[in-house]
């Protein structure tokens, strides 16, 4: 099985590498992120930024590394949630973690890249 490169999730000064190193563009940027996993596992945080890759967020609610999570980004850009199938919790510090978006639909991918690339004109 093919590894893939998690240092893009990785806070700067918590890995071997930088923010210059993560792949794709990040948005600084702070919504409500509702998650659900096994188990009736659920929970609520927020989203202090994100990429077309994955997003740091911010939760009381506990997550450990490998957890893979559903979920549900309000963002601002429609009066619906943005929806990722499924993502991986990659790494956790305090309250903080970095997931992975490991199944998103192209049409959700797309609309995180426009809101990025908006941002950063």
């Amino acid at each position: 099985m093919e590894q893939k490169n998690i240092t893009a999730f990785v806070p700067e000064g918590e890995g071997r590498l930088s923010s210059k190193d993560r792949r794709g563009r990040r948005l600084e940027h702070s919504c409500r992120l509702f998650f659900s996993g096994q188990d009736e596992f659920d929970g609520e945080g927020t989203v202090l930024n994100i990429s077309t890759t994955g997003c740091l967020a911010s939760s009381s609610t506990a997550v450990q590394i490998g957890m893979l999570l559903k979920l549900w980004l309000f963002l601002p850009d429609h009066k619906w949630p943005l929806q990722v199938e499924q993502a991986i919790v990659r790494w956790v510090n305090g309250q903080k973690f970095g997931m992975e978006f490991t199944s998103i639909h192209l049409a959700q991918r797309e609309r995180v890249r426009a809101l990025v690339m908006e941002a950063k004109l």
